[in-house]
């Protein structure tokens, strides 16, 4: 039997069944489980979730047994759970921005909570995740540049948690650039979200070390597709594709990735996926131990491994999925102007929106002004990506953004 508590109600034992609001506001990757830990009732105390509903006849009851309203879920608006943003109508990134930040927050607590419970022993069931990529997928529909963007500026500390959720909407926009369906594209960004699981499973001193690693360190990061692969194997509902991806998505299409030394064709497309957009990622996010590189600069650098490192056909098609100079790229114009990519452009890859600021003859930043070089009679184009570590300029995430990042 069901009942309807408050969270101040929790207690270790009970069966969680469903929270009552927004999956936003969920700080779990799942929402029916066993309270076991009393962290976890905290996390639940701490959140925007002020009732839940368990269900007494999987876990303990309320003592004394007076919780609200038993049974089904009321259909009161104010308790009703917020439906998921389902519309994939495409919009302006300026449109998808706010929400694409939400997403970004929920699916790093989800990520977090997942990891956790993996370094417990505790399996994940696939099923559990699947709001969380479908709001992803959704964001992603309506606008690639917003989640993948956010995604990006994670800092050192959250790296492991954003680069899942980054991966996820990077294989998810990808699915769809090499025209997979719908079903392809959800176990996509499944396998995106769940392909570095196994790194809970090594010490976390080696995952977490500031500095360069020794051989052995090294040595034993580069277990973590094999573990990750036999954690996987012993959790529910796991598609094939995500046991593939994370098992294979160190491959090198020339036979120098691992764990297989897999080579061209035996490496499967979903795995070949997985190396692009792991690699761009990591590249281009801030590390313990170094400075994310500039979008476009990744991609430049990335077009130079292809032949070795990546499928060439997939590597393409990423490329086309985040434009030749993606969000967020420092670019100079043919005016002497510098300015950051805002907006990509959906008739041409090099002619994006960018957000002029900086006058290089006069050696000053200007007000800030968008040229559109997709736009007829527009003489602007771009010239050469900059490096932001030789400008230093500040605020450019949140000029791109428009949020206080």
């Amino acid at each position: 039997m069901r009942k309807k508590i408050s969270v101040d109600e929790l207690e270790p034992g009970m069966f969680l069944d469903e929270i009552c609001g927004s999956w936003i506001d969920n700080p779990f990757w799942r929402s029916r489980f066993v309270l076991s830990d009393p962290k976890d009732i905290a996390l639940l105390r701490a959140s925007k979730v002020r009732e839940v509903w368990i269900d007494v006849a999987r876990g303990t009851d309320v003592w004394p047994a007076t919780a609200h309203s038993p049974l089904e879920p009321s259909t009161d608006a104010a308790t009703a759970p917020m439906p998921l943003v389902s519309d994939r109508t495409p919009v302006p990134i300026s449109e998808e921005i706010e929400r694409a930040a939400q997403i970004c927050a929920a699916g790093k607590a989800a990520v977090m909570s997942m990891f956790r419970e993996a370094r417990m022993g505790n399996t994940v069931d696939a099923a559990g995740v699947s709001d969380l990529v479908e709001e992803i997928s959704s964001s992603v529909a309506r606008n690639s540049s917003a989640l993948i963007s956010l995604a990006r500026l994670k800092t050192a500390d959250d790296y492991t948690y954003m680069h899942s959720v980054a991966v996820c909407a990077m294989m998810i926009a990808l699915a769809r650039q090499l025209g997979q369906d719908e079903d392809t594209v959800r176990a996509a960004g499944v396998a995106g979200l769940l392909h570095d699981v196994g790194k809970m499973l090594l010490p976390m001193q080696v995952l977490n070390k500031p500095g360069k690693l020794t051989d052995a360190e090294f040595a034993t990061v580069k277990g973590h597709p094999t573990k990750g692969h036999a954690f996987l194997l012993e959790s529910a509902n796991i598609d094939p594709v995500t046991l593939d991806v994370c098992l294979h998505h160190h491959e090198k299409v020339d036979g120098s990735g691992y764990p297989k030394g897999l080579k061209g064709a035996e490496i499967s497309l979903f795995a070949k996926m997985g190396a692009v957009c792991d690699v761009y990622d990591a590249i281009t996010s801030n590390r313990p131990y170094k400075t994310g590189w500039d979008p476009s600069e990744s991609l430049r650098q990335m077009g130079t491994w292809a032949s070795g490192h990546f499928d060439l056909a997939v590597f393409q098609a990423f490329a086309k999925t985040l434009g030749i100079y993606p969000v967020g790229s420092l670019v100079r114009l043919t005016s002497g102007r510098i300015g950051v990519v805002i907006e990509q452009s959906r008739t041409s890859l090099t002619l994006p929106d960018v957000k002029a600021f900086y006058l290089i003859p006069s050696g000053q930043r200007i007000e800030p002004v968008v040229v559109r070089l997709s736009e007829r009679g527009c003489t602007e184009r771009i010239i050469a990506r900059e490096d932001p570590a030789k400008w230093k300029f500040e605020g450019i995430d949140a000029m791109w953004s428009g949020l206080d990042i």
